[in-house]
C-alpha cells in the first residue's frame, strides 16, 4: 500500500502569513501532530523574500517595495532574495521527517531528490527541466525553479519557486543595485539566465494545469499518494502567532 502524505493548497496570503504557516506546519511535523506534507501557496500581494543570513537593508529596495506595495520578509531558509509575483509564480512546501528514506545526511543529494518530482511534472506539461546543483531547476540551460531548505527538529523544510511568468524589471525595481546603468544590464543578464513555464512553451498554462501536472509528477515519482487536507487548528494558532511576534516584525526582518 503507498505511503500516504498530506496535500495543503493554502491559495493566497501575504508573505508573513505564507513563511508562518510553513514554519507552524514544520512545529506541527516535529511533534507528530500531523503526517509529511506537500503544500501549495501564492503570494497576495506580491513579496520579496531574503535568505536567513542575509541583510534586507543590503537586498531589498523598501521604497521601492511600499510604493508598489509589495511585502518584504526574512525567511527561515538560506539562500538569495526571491521576488515573488503574485500571477507569476506557484510556491511549495515539502515538510518531512528527517528519519523519512527520501532524506539523506547530504543536503546535495537531499536538494536532488527533493526537487525530482518537480522535475517529474514540469516534464509532464512538456518542460525539459533537469536539475542543476546545488539546488536549481532548468530548462534549457536557463533557471525555472529554485529552492531552499533547511532542517531542525527532526524535520527537514524545504520549499521554493515554481516560475509561470517572469518579470526582470519589476524584480530589478524591488531589488538593490548598484546604479540604474547595472540594473539595465542585470535586466537583460536575468532574461537570458531566467525563463517561465509561458515563455517556454509559449502559451498561457493556468495555475490548475500547473498544480495538477505536479500532483502527479509527485505521486509518480515517490510512489505517495496525497491525499488532500486542512491546515489543523494547532497549525492557525500557531502561524497566526507566528506572524505577528516573528515574521511581520522589524526584529526579524531587519535582524541583519
Amino acid at each position: 500500500m503507498a505511503e500516504e502524505w498530506r496535500f495543503l493548497d493554502t491559495g493566497l496570503h501575504d508573505a508573513f502569513y505564507n513563511m508562518a504557516l510553513d514554519e507552524a506546519i514544520v512545529l506541527a511535523r516535529s511533534k507528530g501532530l500531523v503526517p509529511n506534507t506537500l503544500r501549495f501557496f501564492r503570494w497576495e500581494p506580491s513579496a520579496v523574500s531574503i535568505g536567513y543570513f542575509q541583510s534586507m537593508e543590503e537586498e531589498v529596495d523598501i521604497e521601492a517595495c511600499k510604493r508598489m506595495g509589495v511585502n518584504y520578509v526574512r525567511r527561515r531558509t538560506g539562500g538569495g532574495a526571491v521576488y515573488h509575483e503574485r500571477d507569476g509564480e506557484l510556491t511549495y512546501s515539502v515538510i518531512i521527517n528527517e528519519d523519512h528514506p527520501l532524506i539523506s545526511r547530504d543536503f546535495q543529494k537531499t536538494y536532488e531528490t527533493l526537487c525530482s518530482w518537480l522535475v517529474r511534472g514540469l516534464s509532464l506539461l512538456g518542460v525539459p527541466a533537469e536539475f542543476k546543483p546545488i539546488n536549481d531547476i532548468v530548462v534549457a540551460g536557463k533557471k525555472i525553479s529554485g529552492n531552499a531548505q533547511t532542517r531542525g527538529m527532526g524535520v527537514v523544510h524545504q520549499h521554493g519557486t515554481i516560475l509561470r511568468e517572469v518579470n526582470p524589471t519589476v524584480m530589478f525595481t524591488i531589488l538593490k543595485v548598484p546604479s540604474e546603468k547595472i540594473r539595465d544590464k542585470m535586466i537583460k543578464s536575468a532574461e537570458e539566465r531566467v525563463t517561465s513555464i509561458n515563455k517556454f512553451l509559449q502559451r498561457e498554462v493556468a495555475f490548475e494545469e500547473l498544480k495538477k501536472a505536479l500532483l502527479k509528477g509527485f505521486e509518480e515519482t515517490f510512489k505517495i499518494k496525497l491525499v488532500p487536507g486542512e491546515v489543523t487548528a494547532f497549525e492557525k494558532e500557531m502561524a497566526l502567532k507566528l506572524k505577528e511576534e516573528k515574521y511581520s516584525t522589524r526584529e526579524w526582518n531587519f535582524k541583519r
